[in-house]
């Protein structure tokens, strides 16, 4: 298909893999538009072009103007784009998924649907937090106590490692303003971190709403996957950046985040651990030579695009 400059779409084969983008992009007080394939930033200090297929997440901060051909763009590149608030994040749109197969979906409404998969999928998840012990039989409830102890306890290592005093994660989404300035960095960290699960969810064709840890909610499976990450990159750079009494923490956060995820492979190991997570430990990469088939509940699934006839009848 083509778009309204006569170019071709670019099928999805053709668009860089999640895992070979960059992390994310933040930009505020400014208007987005396109040039061919590149978006184009323009801001009180000229105009910046960035290549729409190499970016994972798009943030708009305040003051942000975006043209319709730079948001067709945007989606057709497959990027999550997400408004914040002056420091808050509000998501509110995203480009199609990076596959055109349903594989990893099914599995996941599989696994959340069935409680023995269920608390399965679940118990990974901290398993991958506990890499040198062994939490295959604890309960539910015991998970979740020792992941509390967890958090509590690297609070408070960062909390003497950098001579900052701290009681508690307290924050209000609506007056950023109101928490310390290590909750104002995790914050700001957090938001980053949503929003890159979040892209790398959509992007593997996954839903975020349905979680194993956390439940209910239209994000649950982005918690899910944030909080694989938190204790290794969003609370030690909050505490590191706090302790150096920046002015504006929000912007020096989220440049700290972008060296430090690309340092550590970090969309590479989110495309793992969630493919890892979904097939009980056991992913293998397939060719999928067909995306759309017919439900039959005797032979399995069938091929879509033929007419098919009652037994007997020879039409």
């Amino acid at each position: 298909m083509k778009n309204k400059e006569g170019r071709e779409k670019p099928g999805i084969s053709s668009l860089p893999r999640m895992q070979d983008r960059m992390t994310f992009i933040y930009l505020e007080r400014c208007k987005i538009s396109r040039d061919n394939t590149t978006i184009t930033v323009k801001d009180e200090s000229g105009v910046t072009y960035i290549p729409a297929a190499a970016i994972s997440v798009l943030l708009l901060g305040p003051g942000t103007n975006a043209t319709h051909r730079a948001m067709e763009l945007i989606s057709d590149m497959g990027v999550t784009i997400i408004w914040t608030g002056e420091h808050g994040v509000r998501f509110y749109a995203y480009g199609r998924a990076l596959t055109n197969h349903a594989t990893l979906l099914l599995k996941q409404a599989q696994m959340v649907s069935n409680e023995k998969k269920h608390i399965q999928v679940a118990r990974m998840m901290y398993q991958l937090r506990f890499p040198n012990e062994d939490v295959s039989k604890l309960t539910m409830q015991q998970l979740r106590g020792r992941e509390g102890s967890r958090i509590r306890r690297i609070y408070r290592e960062q909390s003497e490692k950098w001579n900052i005093s701290w009681t508690k994660r307290n924050y209000c989404p609506d007056d950023y303003e109101s928490g310390d300035p290590v909750n104002q960095a995790l914050s700001a960290g957090n938001a980053c971190l949503y929003g890159l699960a979040h892209a790398v969810i959509c992007a593997l064709g996954c839903s975020p709403g349905l979680g194993f840890v956390h439940v209910g909610h239209e994000l649950s499976f982005v918690y899910d996957i944030a909080d694989l990450y938190k204790a290794e990159t969003t609370i030690p750079i909050a505490f590191e950046i706090a302790a150096d009494k920046v002015e504006d923490i929000g912007s020096v956060v989220r440049r700290r985040l972008r060296e430090e995820w690309k340092k550590g492979h970090i969309l590479d190991r989110m495309v793992h651990d969630i493919k890892f997570l979904l097939s009980d430990g056991q992913w293998q990469e397939e060719d999928y030579k067909s995306t759309v088939y017919l439900w039959d509940n005797i032979q399995g699934e069938l091929e879509h695009g033929i007419s098919y006839t009652e037994a007997g009848d020879e039409g």
